[in-house]
């Protein structure tokens, strides 16, 4: 089906760069930690998946078949545009492409990730532009981080905006 191999060969709502954390139902807990992957604790006391999220390879989530049900129900916008008619699977996997190519820019443009900050791209880049000092960003990084966050609102986010 079109819409899983889209959804497998993106990983971007898994790794980080749309969401910090994805949430998991109590009944969604145990299973997930018997599957070795860790959860963390929302403010609000609730268990999530953090994100860049411990069952995702590459691109490929290792609990597909088995994945939580916030995970189950999401759909970007590309994937909502795909299920309408509105790209061809060829284009929707161009602008995946497409994307993580921007996302690989900003890793590029970052100095490497220091003890305790997030393995996700996009997170990094974002904690960084929003630290004291207005200087945190390289300004290559910052025109990175720009362009890649305007490319994932136009196709990604456009239509539901986001959480996380």
């Amino acid at each position: 089906m079109p819409l899983s191999t889209l959804c497998l060969r993106c990983g971007l709502c898994c790794d980080g760069t749309l969401f910090t954390t994805v949430a998991v139902r109590p009944s969604e807990v145990e299973p997930l930690r018997q599957r070795g992957v860790p959860l963390v604790e929302r403010a609000d006391g609730s268990p999530a998946l953090a994100q860049h999220c411990a069952a995702l390879e590459g691109r490929h989530c290792t609990v597909y078949a088995e994945r939580p049900e916030s995970c189950r129900r999401y759909r970007c916008h590309l994937l909502s545009a795909l299920a309408e008619g509105e790209v061809s699977l060829d284009e929707a996997l161009g602008v995946v492409d497409q994307t993580h190519a921007l996302v690989d820019a900003v890793a590029r443009a970052l100095p490497p990730p220091r003890p305790g900050e997030p393995r996700a791209v996009m997170q990094r880049a974002r904690q960084a532009g929003r630290a004291p000092g207005t200087s945190a960003l390289s300004p290559e990084a910052q025109e990175a981080r720009d362009r890649a966050d305007a490319f994932l609102v136009r196709h990604f986010q456009g239509r539901f905006g986001h959480g996380g």
